[in-house]
Formats: C-alpha cells, structure tokens, sequence
C-alpha cells in the first residue's frame, strides 16, 4: 500500500474537494470511516481495498497529524480550502443544476430519477466542471445530466446548500432530468 498516496489523496477529500468524493462534513468536518474508505476504494487505485486499518497507520506514523479518527468517524484536522460547517438549511436552488453519472447507471436514473443511493443526499453540481469531475471518478466520459431545478423546487423537491458548489437534495424524480449535458 502506497501510504503517502493515500494520506494526499485522503487530505484532498476531507479538505479540499468533499463533493468530487460524494462525502459530506458534519459541523465538525467528520464524515463517517465507512463512507471514506467506499469513496477511496470505488477508484481502483491501489494494489488492494483500503482498510481501517490503512486510515489509522496513516494517522499513527504522521508526523504532522492531519487526521483523527472518533468512535466511526474521521476528519482533516486543518488546512480545509472548503467551508468546515456544511449546512443543510434549505435553498432554493438555480435554475439549472448539473449531476455526473456512469452509462450504467444511466437507465435506472431515467426511470426512477436521481436518489441518494446509500448517502444522505444526491449532490447535484452548480457547473458542469464540477458534474464532469464526480463523473470522472466512476466513468471516464461520465453522462453530464441537466436538471431543471427550479421548476423541481417550484413543485415541491427540496433543495439544500451544500457547499459552493454542491447543492444537495432528497431524491430528484425523472421528470426534472431535461437531457444530457
């Protein structure tokens, strides 16, 4: 296991760059270990699965402590270029919202609409960079979807803030999906 690369690729999520993981930090900046180690190990990058064990090895032999680990939960302990307090207060969003996908996921979003998928929320981007960014992590030419927001707002779907470019929602039914980016 190449440790410095995963301690560099561990700081960008839990700093920098929350939603290209799909993680979302608690008011503390903690996100659960479990969710991590899923969004670490869905790249494919190292030699085998990260463990639990790998995040604590990491936090053990640092020299300059940037992560902890509480109970089931683990947080960058500075250095953060994101906002730490992620809030869930409700907004009303854009006009027109971006989500990053696989192909293989493509029919079942078009048939039962975007859900959290085991996350609290489905995060939708405010820019297709972004879309194009989290696509990228689980498809190399990702399906860019644009959806009409406000009009999903205006019929009752609940849009929340993010971060600045993240705004996430419960679930968004199919009808709101106009087309591929």
């Amino acid at each position: 296991m190449d440790y410095t690369k995963l301690s560099k690729e561990i700081s960008y999520a839990l700093r920098h760059a929350p939603w290209e993981y799909e993680l979302e930090l608690d008011n503390e900046g903690f996100v659960p270990v479990e969710q991590l180690i899923n969004a670490v190990n869905e790249s494919g990058k190292y030699d085998r699965p990260v463990a639990l064990d790998d995040l604590e090895h990491i936090i053990e032999v640092s020299d300059k402590k940037r992560h902890e680990i509480h109970g089931d939960k683990i947080r960058a302990l500075y250095g953060h270029s994101v906002p730490m307090h992620i809030s869930k207060e409700p907004v009303i969003p854009p006009d027109i919202l971006y989500h990053g996908t696989t192909h293989k996921a493509l029919d079942a979003i078009m048939n039962d609409g975007l859900k959290p998928m085991g996350r609290q929320y489905v995060h939708l981007s405010v820019d297709t960079e972004t879309a194009v960014q989290v696509g990228k992590r689980r498809d190399n030419d990702p399906v860019i979807l644009k959806i009409d927001a406000l009009k999903a707002y205006n019929d009752g779907v609940r849009f929340y803030k993010g971060n600045d470019k993240v705004i996430l929602a419960d679930h968004v039914p199919q009808q709101y999906i106009m087309d591929e980016y």
